[in-house]
């Protein structure tokens, strides 16, 4: 067993750049012990990187039969990425959970206004910047607090196996405000945040997307302190939508986990979470 795994990767069927099958075969020629496939879920608008609601069927079809076809070269996993959005939809809803799913990532990338509308926080800096100051009128402290507010929200609906980019928010609010991420207010937040996490016993994902462009792992490398002090259980993943990018900052997380005394990681082994020495 090795810690060449990834749970956290988009094909055609929503943002990503190559079928799910070249993924695979990445996977395979890297020597990779299991891999996962797990597309951004639809959601009930439009949306220009979430699967199309009539496209779930096909996609549980194709990734079944690629874990049929591979399945003496490596163990291949089937998931989603899932939106909690409200209540009324989140990794918990009837939909999700009577899919037939391996995993179930749970993840925020919009936040609710008001009762209807529904904003991307995961966008360009640009956008973003429009955002805080049209929509939360120029306070970031506000947004920043509202995202994190939905993931506690999300955290205790339940639904999901492990927490997509727990952080997410903190890459374009330090494109907002340089240095947000260790000011005090921020610093308290967090910490009250990976607790409660603790408390509910969830795992965790290290999203090392960032970290070949920007020097960013998600969550941020200043708080893999809290999830060792916590005893929170960690998956490291990709987050990758093209298939030469599926084991980008593994070494370097791993590395940084190391160094804060963890000392297994978390994997799918026969189907089953288990947690795994790091060995690199």
């Amino acid at each position: 067993m090795n810690n060449l795994t990834n749970y956290h990767s988009h094909c055609l069927y929503c943002d990503g750049v190559a079928p799910a099958e070249d993924f695979v075969k990445e996977a395979i020629a890297m020597g990779f012990s299991s891999y996962g496939i797990s597309s951004h879920a639809p959601i009930p608008f439009e949306s220009c990187w979430n699967m199309k609601q009539e496209k779930l069927t096909d996609y549980i079809v194709e990734i079944n039969s690629l874990k049929e076809k591979y399945k003496n070269d490596i163990e291949l996993y089937i998931g989603l990425e899932i939106d909690y959005l409200d209540k009324t939809y989140n990794p918990a809803s009837s939909i999700f959970q009577t899919t037939p799913l391996d995993y179930r990532i749970g993840s925020v990338h919009f936040l609710k206004i008001g009762d209807e509308q529904f904003i991307d926080i995961d966008t360009s800096p640009e956008q973003f910047k429009i955002t805080v100051e049209t929509i939360f009128n120029g306070d970031i402290i506000k947004l920043v607090r509202h995202y994190f507010d939905t993931m506690v929200q999300m955290i205790e609906t339940g639904g999901f196996d492990f927490i997509g980019h727990a952080d997410k928010i903190s890459m374009n609010a330090l494109s907002y405000r340089q240095g947000i991420t260790s000011e005090k207010w921020y610093n308290e937040l967090i910490q009250d945040y990976f607790h409660f996490i603790a408390e509910k016993g969830c795992m965790v994902e290290i999203n090392t997307k960032a970290w070949k462009k920007k020097r960013l792992f998600f969550p941020n490398r200043q708080h893999f302190s809290l999830l060792r002090k916590f005893n929170i259980p960690v998956v490291v993943n990709a987050d990758t939508h093209h298939p030469s990018r599926i084991n980008d900052g593994r070494i370097d997380a791993l590395h940084a986990l190391l160094s804060e005394g963890f000392t297994h990681v978390r994997q799918l082994v026969k189907g089953e979470w288990k947690d795994v020495i790091i060995s690199i």
